[in-house]
């Protein structure tokens, strides 16, 4: 399905990417899993556990934006690392009004994600 460029092997509590840096790459978890956490006035809110099969890191390379959020290895985890030249490839040949919806729905999810949190925060 996905064309990975290479593996990464990241331990226990080692960030994979830091919210806020810029997204140049997309990950498919081949082991272990991946915690996607965001800062919130200074507090830490996991906002999903990811686990083997699933990717992420596809926001910010879609919308062409910032992280969104943190990754963190839960117990030794391998990533595989989409190969960029392929995706864009791939991505290229959908109609630009179709690229231009994912675009869209990756910055809608973000806004949507952060207004949650947000919310949460407030209520607890």
């Amino acid at each position: 399905m996905f064309q990975v460029a290479s593996y990464e092997t990241f331990q226990d509590g080692q960030v994979i990417f830091q919210e806020g840096t810029h997204g140049d790459w997309i990950y498919l978890i081949e082991e272990g899993s991946v915690e996607i956490s965001k800062n919130l006035k200074g507090r830490r809110v996991v906002v999903e556990v990811l686990t083997r099969g699933e990717i992420f890191g596809e926001m910010a390379f879609i919308a062409k934006m910032p992280r969104t959020a943190t990754a963190t290895a839960v117990g030794e985890t391998t990533v595989g690392i989409i190969d960029r030249d392929y995706y864009d490839n791939e991505f290229n040949k959908l109609p630009a009004d179709f690229r231009q919806i994912f675009s869209t729905v990756a910055t809608r999810l973000k806004n949507a994600t952060e207004a949650v949190i947000r919310s949460v925060s407030v209520d607890g």
